[in-house]
């Protein structure tokens, strides 16, 4: 029995090495929880239970506990490597099977996949049509490689403010090419038509005789875009000169406010490019613009068009979206990144290579969004540590060491025990 007892110390012992083993073997592997070996004594029982007087029989391994606590967070910089800060799993496609795991570094492959190193297909919340929303079914996160579409401009911002004290042009009447005919003008604006190419809105304004009240023409690429235009007679005694668009007139209160247009909006009218794109449909927002002092100032300028992009790069954000990020300032929403969460982790079962598969100790899986219940937030450009303390694991080493030598002087002293008996004349 004695010799029964000792080797099933040994053998605990040597379960507790090999488990410290392996924590030590992965102290550097992303994303490793570090296990601990857990053991129980063994009684002798019989038919009608245990004796009052019974001896232990020695100890026996009844689990290998997965400890899932936070590991450090390591900045990588690279955009494809994730960290969870809290709980929670990476959702993955293995050939058809939902794994999980808690190891971020992840890489597209040749068809624009991201996958871990084994191939498994990290896995999002696919976006609404407008990328505003993330409440569809789970899908392979993939990355874009194609350019991003231009998008006309609709609207135009110009803020600005008039000199109070301005006088009317000494020529008449306006003409773009005579600087004299006008007071102040935008400059040009960049505006795109629906092929993405640029052309260039101006604005022109001209003091009227009135007090408070002036006179802007608006043109693209020259072109006056308000109808009215009227071409001059030069051979005419005397000249009728050209009238070169229609003017909308502006007015300003005594305090300086815009007061005309009420909505603060100009209509454009509309522009046909020569690049064979559509129409340029627009309109000039000139709210807020003010007539004060004595010079000119522009303030703000803007619109909501843009020419096409290239793939510039991938941003997440800490709830998990998924942005590719375009040069001309367009991001566009793949997914947001799922995690999934257990009541029982240590009830997972591990896969190998970081992986792990849920069972019925594991409890259902719950998918949710990073940040939302008690799953966990993203960190990009970064990779979770292993949680094997170094440290402790070479105590843990000594110690089960111990308990082995231990155990092992017992078989050598129960040996000479028999001996002596053995040798009893």
């Amino acid at each position: 029995m004695g010799f029964n007892t000792s080797l099933s110390g040994i053998s605990a012992a040597n379960a507790d090495l090999n488990v410290t083993a392996n924590n030590i073997a992965n102290v550097n592997t992303v994303g490793f929880k570090e296990s601990r070996a857990e053991f129980a004594n063994v009684l002798n029982a019989t038919g009608y239970g245990l004796l009052g007087n019974a001896i232990g029989s020695g100890a026996r391994l009844t689990n290998v506990a997965q400890q899932f606590s936070q590991g450090n967070i390591d900045q990588t910089g690279r955009s494809l490597d994730l960290a969870i800060e809290g709980e929670g799993f990476f959702t993955l496609n293995m050939n058809g099977s939902r794994v999980y795991s808690r190891a971020g570094n992840f890489q597209a492959d040749k068809n624009g996949y991201v996958i871990n190193p084994q191939g498994a297909r990290l896995q999002v919340y696919a976006p609404s049509a407008d990328g505003t929303r993330f409440d569809g079914g789970l899908s392979d996160l993939r990355l874009l490689s194609s350019d991003s579409p231009p998008r006309p401009t609709s609207q135009v911002e110009l803020s600005f403010t008039l000199p109070a004290n301005a006088e009317a042009p000494t020529i008449t009447p306006f003409d773009p090419a005579s600087s004299n005919s006008y007071n102040f003008s935008s400059g040009g604006i960049t505006v795109f038509d629906s092929l993405g190419v640029s052309h260039v809105q101006t604005s022109y304004f001209v003091k009227t005789a009135n007090p408070n009240e002036w006179q802007v023409f608006n043109f693209v690429d020259g072109v006056p875009v308000n109808t009215g235009s009227v071409p001059g007679d030069p051979t005419a005694t005397p000249p009728v000169p050209a009238v070169i668009g229609t003017p909308t007139t502006l007015q300003f209160s005594d305090s300086g406010a815009l007061t005309a247009p009420a909505s603060g909006r100009i209509d454009l009218g509309t522009f046909t490019p020569t690049t064979g794109a559509g129409q340029l449909v627009m309109n000039l927002d000139i709210s807020g613009s003010t007539q004060y002092g004595e010079k000119f100032n522009q303030y703000n300028t803007g619109q909501d068009g843009y020419a096409s992009g290239k793939l510039n790069e991938l941003n997440i954000s800490e709830q998990g979206v998924v942005y590719a990020r375009y040069s001309n300032g367009v991001d566009v929403a793949l997914g947001q990144v799922a995690l999934t969460n257990f009541n029982n982790p240590q009830g997972l079962l591990s896969q190998g290579n970081n992986l792990w598969t849920e069972t019925y100790a594991s409890g259902t899986p719950r998918i949710g969004a990073p940040g939302s219940s008690d799953l966990g937030q993203i960190q990009a450009g970064s990779l979770e540590a292993s949680t094997v303390d170094l440290t402790q694991q070479l105590v843990n080493m000594i110690t089960a060491q111990r308990n082995f030598q231990a155990n092992a002087q017992m078989l050598s002293t129960q040996d000479q025990i028999t001996q002596t008996v053995i040798n009893i004349r």
